[in-house]
């Protein structure tokens, strides 16, 4: 290899947290050719795909399926249930918390933000005291992200549940399980969530392009007295053409074959395997961080994603610089850090369709990335990692 140019050689390391590598298996369904949506092949596809989504989120309520990315679902959580003006009351856990919250303002709706420092996940303690602040209920909905992938720190949405039930408050509960979705332990029924917001890029295998809303029935009822201007996100046209096995409008057709064999993968797996293995590789991954001598964004170790870990680097050296020397020389993209993380922070994917061979070599290239960028660190990252995998 000549110089700083990438070595293309070998297949290219994708560990972003999302997209994600998408599996030859659903590259393969992807790749069918197109047919009649308004058809009876299409009617049986969207039947398996509608139910077979269902249990992902563990609800047996409709779940609706956009072709938009998860900031269309966001929005249409939003639309379908809310009134111009109302009030909402968001946390602030990091960029996409900040960025829903953008899009809440944006559309005049009234967003009382809960300030945090990005390190740290939902406090339900303060949902609870702004619920309790709030007798009248003028709050209409509570917004949380389960796992914020900026960060890589996961929430306690079933504690954020029981204050709002503790508190006797009628809000809807609203959360974003984009990169948490078919990844780390979620249930929309059992945490009485409202509305669930999921994407098809992280979790789910696929490319981006789908999007989903888990609707509990409480969100239906308040769909019917929402005023909030929508049409191409109105769950009403949905959930009728649904039953049917048909979409109101044109369904990314090809996508939904991927979904269709993205379902069947999770089912084979088990859902409960799913997560066990991300857990084992998020396990493994922190510990090649704290051997290494660096600092995980997530402080609190009940709160550390299973899904990604977002890495602090020393102060004075660049982790856009560092990545940049992790892509030249060994051709693998890790995440850069957002919003106020920006230079400070890199992100290991550790997500999807991902076993242990991929892991060590991600741990690998990061380990050679430090050493060749002058990073301050300890060696043996990979190697504890290792041990941790091979110790039973």
């Amino acid at each position: 290899m000549a110089g700083n140019q990438p070595n293309t050689a070998g297949r290219h390391f994708l560990q972003i947290p999302g997209p994600t590598n998408v599996p030859d298996r659903i590259l393969r369904a992807i790749d069918g050719a197109t047919i009649d949506h308004r058809g009876p092949g299409f009617e049986r596809l969207a039947h398996r795909v509608l139910d077979g989504i269902k249990p992902i989120f563990q609800t047996t309520g409709p779940v609706v399926i956009y072709p938009a990315s998860g900031t269309g679902a966001w929005e249409a959580a939003l639309v379908n249930t809310l009134s111009p003006g109302d009030r909402v009351l968001m946390a602030e856990t990091g960029q996409f918390a900040t960025l829903w919250r953008g899009l809440a303002q944006r559309l005049g709706l009234d967003v009382v933000f809960l300030p945090g420092d990005w390190r740290h996940g939902v406090r339900a303690n303060y949902i609870a005291a702004a619920l309790a602040d709030d007798p009248a209920g003028q709050i209409k909905a509570v917004c949380c992200v389960h796992n914020e992938t900026s960060t890589g720190v996961t929430s306690n949405i079933a504690a954020v549940r029981k204050a709002m039930d503790d508190c006797d408050h009628p809000a809807l509960l609203m959360v974003d399980t984009i990169s948490s979705l078919a990844s780390i332990d979620y249930r929309h029924d059992e945490w009485g969530v409202d509305v669930t917001i999921g994407g098809s890029q992280k979790g789910l295998m696929l490319p981006p392009g789908l999007s989903f809303n888990a609707v509990g029935t409480k969100a239906l009822a308040a769909a019917e007295n929402a005023t909030m201007i929508r049409s191409y996100w109105d769950w009403g046209p949905m959930i009728a053409a649904n039953k049917g096995g048909a979409f109101p409008y044109t369904p990314a057709t090809n996508l939904l074959y991927g979904l269709d064999e993205a379902v069947a993968m999770l089912q084979e797996e088990g859902l409960q395997n799913v997560f066990n293995r991300h857990a084992r590789l998020a396990e493994a991954t922190r510990r090649a961080v704290a051997a290494w001598g660096l600092e995980t964004v997530a402080r609190d170790d009940g709160e550390k994603s299973n899904s990604l870990t977002a890495v602090m680097l020393p102060d004075g050296h660049d982790a856009d610089a560092f990545r940049a020397t992790v892509l030249n020389r060994y051709n693998m993209s890790l995440g850069n850090g957002l919003g106020r993380l920006a230079g400070r922070a890199f992100r290991i994917g550790h997500l999807g369709d991902f076993n242990e061979l991929m892991l060590a070599g991600t741990l690998s290239g990061v380990e050679m990335g430090l050493a060749v960028a002058g990073v301050p660190h300890h060696k043996g990252g990979v190697q504890a990692a290792l041990e941790f995998l091979s110790s039973d």
